[in-house]
């Protein structure tokens, strides 16, 4: 026979205290004294009581755990980005529980969707491809928010950063230290925000009159490995860029391993930007030069914004796009001295 598992009704008994007083410990309520809460919270570790969580979502009550959404881990970006939901949340008092989704067939959204129903309160969705989950959560009825996806979520409250900005500022950067012919490694579009920083380099160039050469884009898959042979392709080029942007972190360390592989210095022979500033980005040769996205502010804002939709149900989804920020490191310098002979007329300056 099986050991019948220790009950809240021992716990408060062993302790001396009602079972009311007893789950108001072990839940972090109000109107226990603490040392009152530590020798229940003892006592419970010692018998090996554990929170029924099923119950609590059946009694109506909040168990203190938000779920994140993420179809991967072992991605830098989303890494930062649990990070920093985390963080915040237990700032808030809440504990994260991680879901991690390989797919979108019907058997996974009830397994996952059953999961979360039973454990968590609400979720942070860090799904920046459009995703069938978020109307199945929505016709769950679980809060949710989403955190780099905003096109196609008319009503749910949503996080993200200013990719079409961030991707101007790059730009004018480059053309600031003289480069002229600026390549662009592109990413997997069906992100909004990686089609929001090709959208900013395009206007950026128009805007500076710099030209806008279609055999400057490369196209890639937001890894270090496409990004290689994007830039590769780049660099093979008769008159090839003398500076790249990269969609993001990831694609620019692929960047700087082409230009090693052609016998490029960089910034000497060609300068590189990234996006993201994962904590990577300061330690590789040279550190790269890159657009930060503020992902502890993301994760606050997502957090703040998920306990405001589990407080007040009918309370507006709001839209936040936060600003980013141009990091300047060793990446990038002036153009080479063949590029710099060939200065900005005065319309690019006056662009500028």
């Amino acid at each position: 026979m099986s050991k019948q598992a220790p009950t809240l009704a021992q716990v408060a008994k062993i302790a001396g205290v009602s079972q009311m007083t007893a789950s108001r410990a072990l839940n972090d309520k109000p109107g226990v004294s603490q040392e009152t809460r530590e020798e229940v919270l003892k006592i419970a570790a010692d018998i090996g009581y554990v929170v029924n969580r099923s119950a609590q979502k059946l009694s109506g009550s909040r168990n203190g755990i938000i779920g994140i959404m993420t179809p991967v881990l072992d991605n830098h970006y989303v890494g930062e980005l649990v990070v920093g939901v985390g963080r915040a949340a237990r700032a808030q008092g809440y504990e994260t529980l991680v879901y991690t989704l390989f797919d979108e067939d019907r058997h996974s959204h009830r397994s996952v969707l059953g999961l979360i129903k039973q454990f968590t309160d609400g979720v942070v969705a860090i799904l920046p491809r459009e995703s069938t989950y978020f109307n199945a959560l929505a016709a769950a009825g679980v809060p949710v928010v989403a955190i780099d996806q905003r096109c196609s979520l008319d009503g749910f409250p949503s996080i993200s950063v200013d990719s079409y900005g961030g991707a101007v500022r790059a730009i004018e950067h480059l053309a600031q230290l003289g480069h002229t012919r600026i390549g662009f490694v592109a990413g997997d579009e069906s992100i909004e925000g990686v089609r929001d920083r090709r959208r900013g380099y395009l206007d950026a160039l128009a805007r500076l009159g710099l030209p806008s050469d279609p055999s400057l884009i490369a196209q890639g898959d937001l890894s270090q490995m496409t990004a290689f042979d994007a830039a590769s392709t780049l660099l093979a080029l008769p008159e090839p860029p003398t500076a790249i942007f990269a969609v993001n972190d990831l694609s620019a360390f692929g960047v700087i391993a082409a230009a090693r592989e052609h016998g490029l210095k960089v910034p000497h022979d060609l300068s590189v930007v990234g996006f993201d500033d994962i904590p990577m980005a300061s330690q590789v040769h040279p550190p790269l030069t890159t657009i930060r996205q503020p992902f502890a502010q993301m994760g606050r804002a997502a957090v703040n914004t998920l306990l405001s939709q589990m407080d007040n149900e009918d309370a507006i989804a709001p839209r936040i796009v936060l600003p980013t920020e141009l990091i300047a490191r060793q990446s990038t310098g002036p153009a080479p001295r063949q590029a710099a002979s060939r200065p900005l007329t005065a319309r690019h300056r006056a662009r500028m």
